[in-house]
């Protein structure tokens, strides 16, 4: 490990399942955020961070950076607020499907249209796989589940379409697996001037583990 990406890690405890895909994703973020500070372009304290309520959102305790953990569904206007109050952060908001798509969705779509300048990025394991694997606005049509024995009744939201439909003007979709691409993805996010969406698509390996 580089010594960027040591100072960027902290000594909590990772308390996701073993072989969860976000262990992917706390890489690839950690990869994308010591490239642009080893460039010079940027200082470990130049990051600010948000997030919420879910299995996503405890990144939050494995990254050395300052910022805000708050109420599900609000981790963009957290976010959004920081933004406003210093524009010279690079603000990354960390969320997942069920805060984005569900309880935060009015968020999501003005906060693309505002165009201010930050970066979401959603985990979408299509639940909410911290309360029990209930449905999200992703999850496929039929899925059951506890909250849903008899099968998830409604198609699901497109994100990708609904972003266009705001006019965001940064928007990616990527793979939880694929580390290099997503740290990849994220660095062009982060360094887009206006507001960045990245869905990373990830599996969960307890409840929803037919997608």
């Amino acid at each position: 490990m580089t010594p960027t990406k040591q100072n960027l890690s902290t000594k909590n405890e990772i308390t996701w399942c073993p072989g969860c895909t976000n262990f992917m994703i706390l890489e690839s973020v950690k990869q994308t955020l010591a490239n642009l500070i080893d460039s010079g372009k940027y200082k470990q304290t130049d990051f600010a961070i948000t997030a919420d309520i879910g299995c996503n959102s405890k990144i939050f305790e494995y990254l050395n950076l300052s910022g805000i953990c708050g109420l599900h569904g609000r981790s963009i206007t957290t976010a959004f607020g920081i933004v406003l109050g210093n524009p010279k952060l690079k603000v990354i908001s960390f969320i997942g499907d069920g805060g984005a798509y569900n309880e935060g969705i009015s968020h999501f779509i003005h906060t693309l249209r505002y165009n201010e300048d930050m970066t979401i990025i959603v985990h979408d394991n299509q639940g909410f796989s911290l309360t029990t694997g209930q449905p999200t606005a992703t999850s496929q049509q039929g899925y059951k589940s506890k909250a849903s024995p008899q099968g998830e009744k409604y198609k699901p939201l497109n994100p990708i379409k609904l972003a266009i439909a705001s006019n965001a003007t940064f928007i990616a979709r990527c793979n939880a697996r694929d580390i290099k691409h997503t740290a990849e993805i994220l660095e062009k996010a982060i360094e887009h001037k206006g507001c960045s969406f990245v869905e990373i698509i990830q599996d969960c390996l307890i409840f929803n583990t037919e997608v």
